[in-house]
């Protein structure tokens, strides 16, 4: 079974499920991101905010950094729940 194949996600329900909570993690993560950028970004109009906007930057840099290790950690964990076809299958014999 190889990773990163979209049609794992719907093998079962705890691929389902595992899925959406992961869905809803990266949606998270790049809505935080955006917004210490949009906030770091308005911050640096003004000198005496410049470090904490320096800051929001590296804060929004690292989330944006953390959405693949989001989606590999998914991954593995599509992967390791196994075919559940193949698992049912050997279980009636």
């Amino acid at each position: 079974m190889k990773m990163f194949r979209n049609e794992r996600r719907d093998n079962s329900e705890a691929h389902r499920r595992l899925y959406a909570r992961f869905e809803l993690a990266y949606t998270v993560v790049d809505f935080m991101a955006a917004f210490c950028f949009v906030v770091g970004s308005v911050m640096f109009f003004s000198p005496d905010w410049q470090t904490p906007a320096t800051w929001f930057f590296v804060i929004g840099s690292l989330l944006f950094a953390a959405k693949p290790s989001l989606r590999l950690v998914r991954e593995i964990k599509l992967y390791r729940l196994g075919d559940v076809k193949d698992l049912a299958s050997r279980a009636e014999k």
